[in-house]
């Protein structure tokens, strides 16, 4: 790829989670969460791990801001706990936790970053899901409220705003395979909790269009897999097709176009039921434009035909000579993410897009005066900063980059047995230390091309 030249104002950055990073879940009056429940169940967690104390971000915020400032990062993107602002997911809204928020976010401020908040990143206040959970229509509307308890408490401060991160992972990971919080197994309630999920979204849109003094943008983030059939086989093209209306346009459909794609819901609804709702929930849909798209790009996915009837398709895993792989098993493809992109731009409206995740788990190795040599996290992120700055060349509308994730964090039902940070973090001590790769990336803002 020829080289890139990225515009002065594109936002570089790098991004977090509350439960992967803040610990104090039980300081200042925040409320319990799923994955405070899902992670003190025996046997949903590596070894036992749990968010309890993670990075120390809760106290140690200014100390990681510091760190972004001498980066030079130009963005953070964050999620807000949901149960640090409204510990019942309801009701009285808890002061201290907004005000954690309003000093991190001065902070960025008074550093020149620009702050990228996501309102939901999978912890639902654990008295929700005792009421139902994802799975309740009120959900959405208790969504919608702590929503605008934020737009009103920072909105004069963010102007970048993200209702969902990859709503895909909280409905089928959650409630289909179980291997995330809730922790339940059943395809019917994962799509009827998709459903209810980006009705939220669209109802927090709606409230945010609605305040007179916003000014600013809001959008959604979205896992996203190029799907391509394993041979030229129809079947095979036939099961790439449905694994991509599974994965991606269950999604993307809904957001651009105010609908679900028709040839998967009639499936669903033969199968294990499709999501109920009044068509009025479409009309919401349309009704709620995002200003900008966040693109969560990991890994293409290869597919084939299904060996049992009651499958639609089969993921496969990739295998040919020289395929590489992260530590995390995924298949390193930095071409997907140029696919990706060209086609949100070419099939979606040439939408806004910022990548809001992209990165590695990789082995970290720790020299002996100390440094941490993470080569493979370089080759990864050069090879996809390249592919995305193509798409920029290629008139995509890209307006910037977060590599996940800043700090080695808690990588959910992984624990801390995965390592995605550009700085190390150091569990026992707290100790912060920038690794090769940010030294890299820090270098590459500051040059602005690759």
């Amino acid at each position: 790829m020829s080289a890139t030249r990225f515009p002065p104002d594109f936002l570089w950055g790098a991004a977090t989670s509350a439960y992967q990073i803040e610990g104090a879940v039980r300081e200042d009056g925040r409320g319990e969460t799923i994955w405070d429940r899902f992670c003190a169940t025996p046997g949903k967690i590596f070894e036992g791990h749990t968010g309890e104390v993670a990075c120390d971000h809760y106290h140690r915020f200014r100390e990681d801001v510091a760190l972004m400032r001498e980066l030079g990062l130009r963005s953070y993107r964050f999620s807000v706990a949901w149960a640090r602002i409204l510990p019942a997911g309801f009701g009285r809204l808890n002061p201290a936790g907004l005000d954690f928020y309003q000093r991190l976010v001065d902070e960025l401020a008074g550093s020149g970053i620009t702050p990228m908040v996501t309102l939901y990143h999978w912890d639902l206040p654990q008295a929700l899901q005792d009421r139902g959970g994802w799975e309740a229509r009120d959900t959405a509307r208790y969504f919608a409220d702590y929503a605008v308890a934020l737009f009103e408490r920072l909105g004069d401060r963010v102007k970048l705003w993200i209702t969902h991160n990859e709503p895909y992972v909280a409905a089928h990971i959650g409630y289909g395979t179980g291997e995330h919080a809730p922790g339940l197994r059943d395809q019917a309630k994962a799509l009827q909790v998709a459903h209810h999920l980006l009705l939220s979204h669209a109802l927090a849109v709606q409230a945010y269009r609605q305040r007179a003094d916003a000014g600013g943008k809001i959008g959604i983030s979205l896992d996203l897999h190029p799907a391509q059939a394993q041979s030229d086989h129809p079947q095979d093209r036939q099961a790439a097709m449905l694994y991509d209306a599974h994965q991606n346009r269950w999604f993307l459909d809904p957001v651009f176009r105010g609908r679900y794609p028709q040839e998967l819901l009639q499936i669903a609804q033969r199968r294990h039921g499709a999501p109920r709702f009044p068509q009025e929930d479409l009309q919401t849909f349309a009704a709620a434009p995002v200003d900008f798209l966040g693109v969560n790009y990991y890994f293409r996915q290869l597919v084939r035909r299904p060996e049992r009837k009651e499958e639609l398709f089969l993921p496969v895993r990739p295998d040919y000579p020289g395929a590489l792989f992260t530590e995390m098993g995924w298949e390193q493809w930095p071409g997907g993410l140029y696919e990706l992109l060209t086609r949100l731009h070419r099939e979606y409206g040439q939408p806004e897009l910022y990548v809001t995740e992209n990165g590695a788990a990789c082995p970290d190795e720790r020299m002996a005066d100390g440094r941490i040599d993470d080569q493979d996290r370089v080759s990864y992120l050069r090879e996809h900063i390249a592919a995305a700055g193509k798409a920029l060349a290629e008139g995509v509308r890209l307006k910037g980059y977060q590599v996940w994730s800043l700090l080695d964090n808690f990588e959910w039902a992984q624990g801390y047995s995965k390592r995605f940070g550009l700085v190390h973090v150091d569990l026992r001590t707290q100790e912060r230390r920038p690794k090769k790769s940010a030294l890299w990336y820090s270098r590459l803002i500051e040059r602005g091309s690759i």
